[in-house]
């Protein structure tokens, strides 16, 4: 049996695990009022406007964000800053910041993923890459951004080091173990990606990014076989080449 024919709509899943998140954060934000606790206050307030951007983005420049790539965008600034940072998890669990690297490498990999795969059904790249190479491609950019980040500590602690991003015992073997997740987290996209490839069945990367062709046909008017592509690939159950 066609295995996008009968692929399950879970957008209303994930919108609806979204607003939890989003409702948990005002309930978050008002206990932080009650304290008087302005830091943290602050630092919710903007958690919840970052977690707003999808929609931001939608009103104002009527782009369509995909419910799943938003849940996991979401989820990442939930559990980073309101957990990781507000509510302290990074001091209270050892794993806290490992979780969270590989989960950024896991997001940076779908949002390199996803780039090229648009940019490789238009006429702005050469024809012929191969799906080796858009997943290779996920992982690398995933992991350059990790670097970033690690180059972002290392210059906030050399300009503040009172801040102490990167602890002066362990700075060598904290940047280490933090890239190694992240280059762990974006290869399981890969792996999502070479599997959806291969076998044409139903992925999470793969509905996001046909949504996004699917609700954003304007994107495309310079290249409308994409949108053709991505409509008969959805109906028909066959992987994009």
């Amino acid at each position: 049996m066609d295995g996008h024919a009968t692929e399950p709509d879970n957008g209303g899943t994930y919108t609806t695990l979204t607003l939890i998140i989003q409702a948990i954060l005002v309930v978050g934000l008002a206990m932080f009022i009650f304290r008087r606790d302005w830091e943290n206050i602050f630092l919710t307030i903007l958690v919840i406007a970052l977690t707003l951007i999808p929609a931001f983005v939608f009103r104002r420049l009527r782009v369509f964000i995909p419910p799943e790539v938003q849940l996991v965008a979401v989820a990442f600034v939930f559990l980073s800053l309101f957990l990781g940072s507000a509510a302290d998890f990074y001091y209270r669990f050892w794993w806290w910041d490992i979780a969270l690297h590989a989960g950024s490498g896991f997001l940076f990999g779908i949002v390199g993923f996803m780039v090229l795969f648009l940019l490789n059904q238009t006429d702005r790249l050469p024809p012929g890459i191969r799906p080796v190479f858009l997943c290779f491609f996920g992982v690398t950019f995933a992991v350059f951004v990790g670097v970033l980040w690690e180059i972002f500590e290392f210059t906030v602690d050399s300009f503040f080091p009172s801040i102490n991003m990167q602890s002066v015992e362990t700075g060598v073997k904290d940047t280490m173990k933090d890239l190694i997740v992240d280059t762990l987290g974006a290869c399981i996209v890969g792996l999502m990606g070479w599997a959806y490839f291969k076998t044409g069945r139903y992925s999470f990367i793969a509905d996001a990014v046909r949504k996004f062709i699917r609700k954003n046909p304007r994107l495309f008017r310079k290249n409308p076989r994409l949108f053709r592509k991505s409509k008969k690939s959805a109906e028909q159950g066959d992987p994009p080449h």
